[in-house]
C-alpha cells in the first residue's frame, strides 16, 4: 500500500510539472501567435504598422531572454564540473572546517576556533562522548580570524586519555559594549571526495563536508599554530 501511495503521488506531481510547464508561453508560441495574427488581421482594417513594430521588439526582446538564460545554464555548469574536479587535489591533505567534533588517535591533535569581534577571554572545553569536560585549553590569540592549540591528549591530571571522539566546547568573554562569535574549528585529513550529490563532499575521518565549508587546505606536515596553551 504504501509503495502505490508513494507512486501515485509522484506521478500526480509530474503531471501537475507538466502541466504548469505547458502555461508557460513560449518563444514558438510568441511567433505562433504573431503569425496566426498577421494571416487572421482584416484586409480593410490592418494592424498598426507601429504596434507591429513593438510585437517584434518583444519577441526578439524574449528571444535574447532565453538565449541569456540558457548560457547562464551553461556557465553554472561548468563552474560546478569546475569545482567538483578540483576538489579531487584535497585527497590526502588536511583541511579546516567548522565542527565541534574530532578524533583523538595515539598523538597530539590540534583544535581551533575562529573569532569575529572583540573578545577578552577564550577557553575551548574538551569534553568526552559523555558530556564531561575533561580538559580545558586557554587561548591566548584573541585577534579575529582562525586560530589553532595542540592538545596533547591528556586531562587537568596529566594522565593520557582514551582514542575516541571529543567535542569542543568555547566559552569566550567579550568586553563592554563590543560583541564577538567564537566558533569551534577542526583539522582532519581528506581520505576520499563524494561527487554523488550536487555539491562535492570531502570524506574525512571524522565525517564529510561541503567544499563549501572548508576554511582552510594544508600540507599534512604543514602546522597550524597560531598559539595557546593547555
Amino acid at each position: 500500500m504504501t509503495t502505490i501511495g508513494n507512486t501515485t503521488a509522484a506521478s500526480n506531481a509530474a503531471t501537475t510539472t507538466a502541466a504548469a510547464k505547458s502555461k508557460t508561453l513560449g518563444q514558438t508560441d510568441f511567433l505562433n501567435l504573431l503569425v496566426a495574427q498577421l494571416k487572421n488581421q482584416d484586409p480593410l482594417n490592418p494592424s498598426d504598422p507601429t504596434e507591429f513594430t513593438s510585437q517584434l521588439a518583444q519577441y526578439s526582446q524574449l528571444e535574447q531572454l532565453f538565449n541569456l538564460n540558457d548560457s547562464m545554464g551553461s556557465l553554472t555548469t561548468a563552474q560546478n564540473n569546475s569545482e567538483r574536479l578540483s576538489s579531487l587535489s584535497l585527497i590526502g591533505q588536511e583541511v579546516v572546517v567548522e565542527d565541534s567534533n574530532f578524533t583523538l588517535g595515539e598523538k597530539a591533535v590540534q583544535v581551533g576556533y575562529r573569532v569575529d569581534g572583540v573578545a577578552t577571554d577564550i577557553k575551548l572545553e574538551i569534553q568526552n562522548s559523555a558530556g564531561k569536560t575533561v580538559a580545558t585549553l586557554t587561548a591566548s590569540d584573541l585577534s579575529e580570524g582562525n586560530h589553532f592549540l595542540t592538545w596533547n591528549g591528556q586531562d587537568a591530571n596529566g594522565a593520557a586519555l582514551d582514542p575516541g571522539t571529543y567535542s569542543i566546547v568555547i566559552n569566550a568573554d567579550s568586553g563592554e559594549g563590543t560583541n564577538a562569535t567564537v566558533s569551534p574549528l577542526v583539522r582532519a585529513e581528506v581520505t576520499g571526495i563524494d561527487l554523488s550529490g550536487s555539491e562535492a563532499k570531502i570524506v574525512t575521518g571524522i565525517g564529510e563536508y561541503k567544499v563549501s565549508a572548508i576554511h582552510g587546505a594544508y600540507n599534512r606536515t604543514q602546522t597550524a599554530l597560531d598559539g595557546g596553551t593547555s
